[in-house]
């Protein structure tokens, strides 16, 4: 286990990368202001889901922690993601993550014709996109089986990723390893239940098979698991040919790749979290005091 120097280097203001290409792309006023955050894992869910969706929408990097007042207009808790809805008078909020994506499915299909953006770079969106994170409508038991992976990314996988990497003498990261194995192997099963029950092929499980809403939901988790878990833990992704198969198409995916920035900005910013430093952020409270995360 990597018990690594705490050096005190802090939280990245400002994307890197691919990332900071897209942020540049989305800077212009639309009908949606995207408040986000380069270092956190719930906006990028977002942010994958907007250019998947392609859902046009403006790139607004603050400080959650400095918690400016416009923030806080949209997000009680001074929290990120949190989307203004520019188009209302005045303008309106949603915020929490798995509720914008929520927000963002319906949007798309109600309103395809609302800020609606081709991106010929990466050849994701058309003026008009059927894209979708669920299985159609007419298929609610394979919209199901995507939800229940998606709770368990929530419930199970993203508590066990923060008890891990803030785990500071060696038996307790040991045991935090084990935790993150399982719950990445609870969600695998969900896939295969998925495969065997259902016809769809929403979800990138599937080697043909398109971003799911579960997928969004685990990835910025699966891709830090590859950088800032192997950084300061020595992690080792579980083996097996079908599960790497799906970390590949997941973290290469055109949608999830625009939103990353290069590995030195999530080693930095985790390194806060790798010594469990007083204050890091609500999760790491919570997770310190055994108690939901916020």
């Amino acid at each position: 286990m990597s018990n690594k120097v705490d050096s005190g280097k802090t939280y990245h203001h400002k994307c890197t990368g691919e990332a900071l290409e897209t942020a540049d792309a989305h800077s212009a006023p639309k009908d949606i202001t995207l408040f986000g955050s380069c270092f956190c894992p719930f906006v990028q869910r977002v942010w994958t889901a907007l250019e998947f969706l392609g859902i046009d929408y403006k790139n607004y990097e603050v400080d959650p922690y400095k918690k400016p007042a416009d923030l806080l207009e949209v997000s009680p808790k001074g929290l990120v993601p949190a989307l203004r809805l520019e188009s209302y008078n005045p303008p309106r909020a949603v915020n929490e993550s798995t509720v914008i994506l929520d927000f963002l499915e319906e949007y798309v299909h109600t309103a395809p014709h609302v800020g609606i953006y081709v991106n010929n770079k990466s050849g994701l969106a058309s003026t008009t996109t059927g894209r979708s994170l669920l299985p159609p409508v007419s298929d609610p038991y394979a919209r199901a089986l995507i939800r229940l992976q998606a709770d368990h990314v929530n419930r199970a996988l993203i508590p066990a990723f923060y008890r891990y990497i803030q785990a500071q003498d060696e038996e307790k990261q040991i045991e935090g390893g084990r935790a993150y194995v399982e719950a990445i192997n609870g969600l695998l099963k969900l896939f295969q239940r998925a495969q065997a029950e259902s016809s769809s092929t929403c979800g990138l499980w599937h080697e043909e098979g398109s971003l799911s809403l579960a997928d969004v939901m685990v990835a910025p988790w699966v891709f830090r698991s590859t950088n800032v878990l192997v950084h300061y833990r020595g992690f080792a992704l579980p083996e097996g040919p079908q599960f790497r198969a799906y970390v590949a198409r997941l973290v290469k995916h055109p949608a999830f790749k625009r939103t990353c920035s290069t590995e030195e900005l999530y080693i930095d910013s985790y390194e806060r979290y790798a010594h469990n430093r007083p204050n890091t952020s609500q999760v790491a409270n919570a997770i310190n005091a055994g108690t939901a995360l916020p």
